[in-house]
């Protein structure tokens, strides 16, 4: 397992697909440089030898009986005999004059074989002499005017000095490739350490993230892709732990909510039952208190229940057309007692003019109680909720203002999000407002916040007017619209008519 993610490692991939390549590039640069310029030498020496023995071209002019007494003439007249060796060769191949001693009269001649076995009138020779010395030869065949072979000259060269500026050159290029090879590994290992060092860091971050620390954050040293993506993950650490701290507040309000009507519950339910015969009024309103405790449970779980749909896209709505108006005053009329009995003024003035919408009343209502239930439960006592009504550009507008303890301008953004509660000291689960807003998104309606800290919140629904006119007028000219299509011209019946009675 550990061999085969070696071998799936961002380091093996780059050996494999930069370094490697690199290498057989750089390797093969240098051979073919190497090749090339020996070449190049070589060639360039023969040119040279070629001038310098161009004098001895006129012994094809020359003939059987001739050819010696010119080819001694031109020996001894020949200025280059400190640059190069020239040999004159009979036409058995023998050397018979050369500018030098014959160290070499009784040597192997392969250039001279090379031309005659080849029928050319010339032939090359790169190797060695006698005495271990590096040469380029090079043997020129002589013909007659017949095309008979009298002879042929050759020159030799010592190709000691190009050969060590040959091996220069080569062990230059060489050295250039293991340069560029040294410094493509070296700034490879670099740019891999600096690409992988981060991620491991990242990945171990990431690991301790998953298990649960959230207090874990990754250094950010570059601000390049890899630190953006480091950003990214300590972003998410800061995310999933504030989702984690919002979660168990959550877990304990929830909790909380449903300890306490549960105790209530079970309090008064034991003291009924021990008051059953003895004390009727106790036990009326134990039953009371445990009738009151339970419809606040089932509210509670039922707003569990809402959300679970919301986060599902389960929550629907039944809508029709509905007073908005009277839905809103019941409502209202659910916390005047409440909130006298806190010593707080609800204060709700019916409007003259009807709000009709197309919705669904058990969740606008289900809207209404939420908002207003927060109102009240954040005003202290002497405050006061204010909750209007006003219809201005086919939109109902709704006004639910209290000058309760307000909402810190940090978290006025946050208070529609799951499990968020900026005041963790009053009851309630977190998760009402976002139900709420999620309501009067699917009326095509706005739900948003205004708050100022300790001076008080103002809740403001938008919902679109129920224009019940319009659409009855739409129907009657589709209505008017299929009945012309329907009837006849009186002229055209009046035709049909005639056209059958001619017909009879």
């Amino acid at each position: 397992m550990k061999l085969e993610q070696k071998f799936k490692s961002i380091g093996f991939r780059w050996v494999i697909n930069i370094f490697l390549p690199v290498l057989i590039i750089v390797a093969v640069v240098t051979v073919a440089v190497s090749i090339i310029y020996s070449s190049l030498c070589v060639e360039r020496v023969r040119a040279l030898c070629e001038d310098y023995t161009n004098d001895f071209s006129f012994l094809e002019s020359a003939t059987p009986e001739t050819f010696e007494n010119m080819a001694f003439d031109l020996i001894e007249n020949y200025q280059y005999k400190s640059k190069l060796e020239v040999q004159i060769l009979d036409s058995e191949g023998r050397p018979v004059a050369s500018t030098t001693a014959f160290s070499d009269t009784d040597a192997d001649i392969p250039d001279y074989k090379t031309a005659i076995s080849t029928n050319k009138n010339t032939a090359v020779f790169r190797g060695e002499n006698s005495s271990g010395e590096k040469i380029l030869a090079c043997t020129n065949l002589v013909f007659d005017i017949n095309g008979n072979r009298i002879g042929a000259y050759r020159w030799i060269t010592s190709m000691e000095k190009a050969n060590t500026q040959i091996t220069q050159v080569v062990l230059l290029v060489i050295g250039m490739g293991m340069l560029v090879i040294i410094f493509s590994a070296v700034s490879g290992a670099f740019f891999i350490k600096s690409i992988l060092r981060p991620i491991k860091d990242a990945g171990n971050t990431a690991r301790k993230i998953a298990l649960g620390d959230f207090q874990s954050r990754i250094e950010i040293k570059n601000h390049d892709e890899i630190g953006e993506l480091c950003n990214s993950i300590n972003y998410m650490a800061t995310e999933l732990r504030q989702a984690e701290t919002m979660k168990n507040d959550f877990i304990s309000s929830v909790s909380h909510e449903l300890r306490t009507p549960l105790t209530a519950i079970r309090g008064w339910g034991e003291t009924a039952k021990m008051s059953v015969g003895t004390d009727e009024e106790l036990v009326n309103r134990g039953l009371e208190v445990v009738l009151s405790e339970a419809e606040r449970l089932g509210n509670l779980v039922e707003e569990l229940l809402d959300f679970s749909r919301m986060q599902s896209g389960r929550l629907t709505v039944n809508t029709r057309p509905i007073n908005l108006s009277e839905l809103l005053s019941l409502t209202a009329d659910m916390y005047t007692e409440l909130a006298r009995q806190q010593g707080i003024e609800l204060s709700y003035a019916r409007p003259l003019e009807t709000a009709t919408v197309m919705g669904d009343p058990d969740r606008l209502k289900q809207v209404f109680v939420n908002v207003i239930d927060n109102a009240v439960k954040y005003t202290e006592k002497g405050g006061l909720v204010l909750i209007t009504q006003s219809i201005e550009e086919a939109c109902v507008r709704i006004l639910v203002k209290d000058t309760g303890v307000g909402i810190p301008a940090q978290d006025i953004d946050k208070v529609k999000e799951k499990f968020f509660k900026s005041n963790k000291t009053i009851r309630g689960s977190g998760i009402g407002l976002a139900v709420a807003d999620e309501i009067i998104k699917q009326h095509q309606g706005l739900l948003f916040l205004e708050s100022t800290e300790g001076v008080g919140t103002t809740v403001t629904i938008v919902l679109p007017l129920y224009e019940e006119e319009a659409v009855i007028e739409e129907e009657t000219v589709l209505l008017e619209e299929l009945t012309q299509v329907t009837e006849l011209p009186e002229e055209e019946t009046l035709d049909t008519t005639t056209d059958t009675e001619e017909n009879s």
